[in-house]
């Protein structure tokens, strides 16, 4: 059975976006498997053990039902370039367990940090964040991402970006890039250069 995941911030004795990671594991079940009674995450998260100050990484493994709640640390993985890379043909519009597409376009990225991937002309998302771009004190990100990320669905229902659709030819009109995800913010995000995404 295809097995589904949902990465869930634990910060200063709080689960984060719960409502949003709620409404997008149900989207799920319902999609693949005709599952239209909810899951209720506040059922089945319990705060962690003997944790200090600590952001942990909360892994969610479902199909019809949850399978497995697994907690780590979460280590801030320093991204300072990007390399643009072709990937019209992925789909990863469900946050599926399985990432061989998203590893195998990963290999491409040759010295640089991480890929950008570029979908039908468009700019979307990274291997494991959706993308924030910055213009003349508005934030933007891409309007058809891969996968549509609750921090970034957050930051849009707030107004702290706005989406656009936007081309590889257009990245020179912008001044730095963000990248975020549920366990990392646009402030925890050090800005990329534009000049650094090839």
């Amino acid at each position: 059975m295809l097995q589904l995941i949902e990465t869930i911030c634990y910060e200063n004795g709080a689960f984060h976006r719960i409502p949003l990671h709620e409404e997008r594991m149900n989207r799920s079940r319902r999609h693949f498997l005709g599952v239209c009674a909810p899951i209720f995450l506040s059922q089945f998260l319990k705060a962690p053990e003997n944790v200090k100050g600590e952001k942990l990484r909360c892994r969610i493994t479902y199909t019809d039902e949850i399978e497995n709640i697994e907690y780590e640390s979460y280590i801030f993985k320093k991204i300072e370039s990007l390399k643009l890379v072709e990937g019209s043909a992925i789909d990863y519009s469900f946050k599926y367990k399985n990432r061989d597409s998203l590893n195998l376009l990963l290999e491409d990225r040759g010295n640089q940090d991480e890929i950008l991937i570029v979908r039908n002309g468009y700019i979307t998302d990274t291997s494991f964040t959706n993308i924030v771009l910055l213009q003349n004190g508005y934030w933007y990100t891409p309007a058809l991402p891969i996968l549509t990320g609750t921090r970034r669905a957050e930051y849009l229902f707030q107004r702290k970006i706005f989406p656009r659709n936007i081309r590889p030819g257009e990245l020179k009109y912008y001044e730095e890039a963000r990248l975020i995800n549920s366990m990392r913010s646009m402030k925890e995000s050090a800005p990329i250069r534009i000049k650094d995404i090839y």
